[in-house]
């Protein structure tokens, strides 16, 4: 599994990561084994988020981690109505009680809702000192969000943003991945897949994918996912239905693209020209 620095933490992080939205809907002992083969397969790094199932999915990753705990970096997010001063640092405890664990490799606004900023990232800020999160970042933050928050923010204290980013929706690399490359700040692609919009094996789009992937022996979801990591800024962090959905996703982190086969991707997935906000789900 390939390595990057994670933004201006300079930790080394996989490339492909793990979500969990929607896991704690599946069967638990199921879904905490997926979590488990994904560790195997080196997918460390854990995605979740007091919103999902509320709380449900925390409980999960943190039966998930026991005993494996040094090996994982392990990310959550604050919603935003909690994202006051004092509120965030309650949520931030009531995470780290459901995840099992004393700190947070990273902690994340989910989106950016009513409290100001400068509320948000000073919790952000005294939660770092006090060694519960180790860093923090944002998430569904377009460019003007991202400049309020690096000018409020001690420098390299930002370090990541959290996207929706697959290749029928690449709204990102307009604006908000270049502004982010420029700054340090780490790019992580959740629903890399879409959220049940891959490609149908019958449209133009997904014969190209079928044929990179039969070039490399690799699957379709493989190559799509591997062609999101073309920046050094992006990391993925697909969800796992099953054990062997963990290992598909973990071999993409194998697969290298030529610069011609990105060409015929991105041909076959143009991005719309002009501008557009930021999506998310």
């Amino acid at each position: 599994m390939e390595h990057r620095p994670f933004g201006p933490t300079k930790r080394e992080v996989p490339v492909i990561g793990q979500g969990t939205w929607y896991i704690d809907e599946k069967d638990h002992r199921v879904a905490v084994r997926g979590l488990c083969q994904g560790l195997d397969v080196g997918m460390t790094h854990i995605d979740t988020a007091e919103m999902y199932g509320d709380g449900a999915a925390e409980m999960v990753v943190g039966e998930a981690i026991a005993g494996r705990r040094d090996e994982v970096f392990l990310v959550s997010k604050v919603l935003p109505q909690h994202a006051s001063r004092n509120r965030t640092a309650e949520a931030c405890e009531a995470s780290l009680l459901r995840l099992r664990t004393n700190r947070l490799d990273c902690y994340l606004l989910h989106w950016r809702g009513n409290y100001p900023l400068e509320e948000t990232i000073a919790a952000f800020e005294d939660l770092q000192k006090s060694g519960k999160i180790l860093s923090w970042g944002v998430s569904n933050f377009d460019v003007a969000d991202l400049r309020e928050a690096e000018k409020i923010a001690p420098e390299g204290h930002l370090v990541c943003n959290q996207v929706l980013y697959h290749l029928k929706e690449r709204t990102v690399e307009e604006a908000v991945l270049p502004w982010c490359e420029r700054h340090g700040v780490a790019v992580v692609a959740y629903s890399p897949f879409g959220h049940g919009s891959f490609p149908s094996p019958r449209t133009a789009g997904s014969r190209v994918l079928q044929q990179i992937a039969a070039a490399h022996q690799a699957t379709p979801r493989q190559v799509a996912l591997r062609f999101l990591l073309r920046s050094p800024a992006v990391f993925g962090i697909p969800k796992a239905s099953s054990a062997e959905h963990a290992r598909e996703n973990a071999g993409a982190g194998e697969l290298h693209l030529t610069k011609a086969e990105l060409a015929q991707i991105d041909e076959a997935f143009p991005r719309p020209p002009g501008h557009h906000p930021l999506p998310m789900l």
